[in-house]
């Protein structure tokens, strides 16, 4: 029986957990060696994807997912985490309609890198293997990435994506390089996601987090991640996350690109939710403070909180109250996600989001676990 039911139900964040030579197996002649680069996995990883591959040698063909996947094991060791065919059987027994499909680990093998041929390479590699690995089930959208720092080779690199079948396209939450997101010279690129209704996402990540390694010198050990590992999430890196997703929202209004390509939309993947109400405050109070005398501002066509409500929408964390979001921010701005397999995601989404619904009615519901959804993604 899926475990979701009842209603229409799209997942605005999943992730394949990909072993480590997998994007290498994509990449052009002579990059391969450059991605891996001596890279291993922790050996904690290399134990699940051990388990991962043992169980799927000893797997059934064509038998069902187990019925409750989403409270069974994460990470590399659930069902459909980086097997093609495993997954598309797990999005049976998950029952949610859609759901994207973004990466885990390999963008970290290219995402810094400044060497160009590196970043749009490993870029090229990583679409091809998203496309791949979703294939021809529809329902699994393919979330490519492109780089924004050379606004020749993003689009370049935008338009094979597209070919490819990638149905959004994941960017950097950071400066385009030299430059501004939203600087005249990358209109090209966002007009060619627009024409094509495809949304931009961003999404925690390489090169996302904003915390100053001088925090960390506290003169006490450091901390384990949230996993109890070390390559995640420590409490200062969480409370800072979404100052990334901020400026980069904000620098899109304010340099008018909404006002030039009217149709483009986009979504804030795993930064939480907790503080866009406060987000679309500060904005508002900005534009109210400095459009007297900015003249930037004053040939804005709207507020920039009536920007963020026609052209993004957010995903909160299952632990955040995303009823009293609704009740504050308006039904319009949020989804749902499951984050499947990764951990955080909980082994019962779903639920966490309803304990927080008293006051939601069904309409509102329906604009959380799908509308709001299909609006970003233009109705597919």
């Amino acid at each position: 029986m899926p475990y979701a039911q009842g209603r229409k139900y799209h997942d605005a964040d999943s992730h394949v957990m990909e072993p480590l030579e997998w994007l290498a197996g994509f990449a052009e002649p002579g990059l391969a060696e450059t991605l891996l680069n001596g890279r291993k996995l922790e050996p904690r990883i290399q134990t699940m994807l051990a388990a991962a591959n043992d169980r799927l040698s000893k797997a059934v063909p064509g038998a069902p997912a187990p019925e409750g996947i989403i409270a069974g094991p994460k990470g590399c060791v659930a069902f459909g985490a980086f097997d093609k065919e495993e997954r598309h059987l797990a999005l049976d027994e998950l029952g949610f309609d859609r759901q994207l499909v973004f990466a885990t680990y390999s963008l970290s093998q290219f995402r810094t890198s400044e060497d160009p041929d590196v970043l749009y390479g490993g870029a090229r590699a990583h679409n091809k293997a998203m496309t791949q690995f979703c294939g021809s089930n529809k329902r699994l959208i393919p979330v490519g990435f492109v780089p924004l720092n050379d606004p020749g080779r993003a689009l370049e690199e935008l338009k094979v994506a597209i070919e490819l079948g990638c149905g959004a396209i994941w960017v950097p939450a950071t400066p385009a390089g030299s430059r501004s997101p939203g600087h005249p010279d990358l209109d090209p690129f966002w007009s060619y996601m627009a024409q094509h209704r495809v949304p931009f996402m961003l999404h925690i990540g390489p090169g996302s987090r904003l915390l100053p390694d001088d925090y960390k010198n506290n003169g006490k050990p450091r901390s384990p991640d949230i996993h109890g590992g070390g390559e995640n999430l420590r409490f200062m890196d969480f409370v800072v996350l979404p100052f990334a997703a901020q400026m980069f929202l904000a620098a899109l209004v304010y340099d008018g690109l909404f006002d030039r390509v009217p149709d483009l939309r986009g979504g804030v993947i795993e930064f939480g939710a907790a503080w866009v109400p406060g987000f679309l405050k500060q904005i508002d109070l900005g534009y109210r403070s400095f459009s007297k005398t900015d003249p930037l501002l004053q040939s804005a066509q709207m507020k920039p909180s009536e920007y963020m409500r026609k052209h993004i929408k957010f995903t909160p964390f299952p632990g955040e109250d995303a009823g009293a979001l609704i009740r504050e921010a308006g039904a319009d701005l949020f989804m749902f996600s499951s984050d499947y397999p990764h951990n955080e995601g909980t082994n019962d989404p779903i639920g966490r989001f309803e304990r927080t619904f008293g006051q939601v009615d069904e309409t509102e519901k329906d604009l959380f676990y799908s509308k709001n959804f299909e609006a970003m993604m233009g109705a597919f």
